[in-house]
């Protein structure tokens, strides 16, 4: 969408949820270990890295380990409205120099059955997703209404991402 040219290089960093930092705090330094995991490959690039999960009533969610697990998770966000954070990083490996975001918006799921539920489920897509679903796919149908950035609940606010990179010398406008 930005028009830039990248490459995608998955980082290696395992994430440790249970972090015992404030869930933006988590956020950037989740974002910032995936940034410094990839760019020991590159001498002179911008690493960009996102780590982004959800929140309800404190607890903090990622991606769910099974169909259970989903499910579990669906169930405690279905009817309810939570915050999904997405912090990310943007690295100069020439330089060293980095610079750490976060975003937050809120979800409002509509109340669905269990089988309205476990048939999203079926359908595979919420089993690799931050919260057990994808805004972006199916998992629209369960959403009522989005407060902030869309982009965000998808896993990169932009928005917030250009900003950064004015920092760098990077000019998306």
């Amino acid at each position: 969408m930005t028009g830039l040219a990248f490459v995608v290089d998955p980082s290696d960093y395992e994430e440790d949820m249970s972090i015992d930092l404030e869930p933006n705090k988590l956020a950037r330094f989740l974002s910032l270990q995936k940034a410094r995991h990839v760019a020991g490959k590159y001498n002179d690039a911008l690493v960009i890295s996102a780590d982004t999960f959800i929140v309800l009533q404190g607890r903090v969610l990622g991606k769910p380990a099974n169909p259970g697990a989903a499910l579990l998770m669906l169930r405690l966000l279905n009817g309810t409205t939570h915050t999904v954070i997405t912090g990310f990083t943007v690295l100069d490996t020439a330089s060293g120099r980095g610079s750490s975001g976060s975003v937050e918006t809120r979800v409002t799921f509509k109340r669905l059955t269990i089988r309205e539920l476990s048939s999203y489920i079926r359908t595979g897509e919420p089993l690799d997703k931050a919260g057990a679903y994808a805004i972006q796919g199916l998992g629209a149908l369960l959403v009522e209404k989005i407060e902030g950035d869309y982009l965000n609940v998808i896993g990169l606010p932009l928005s917030a991402l250009a900003d950064s990179l004015k920092k760098f010398g990077v000019r998306l406008l």
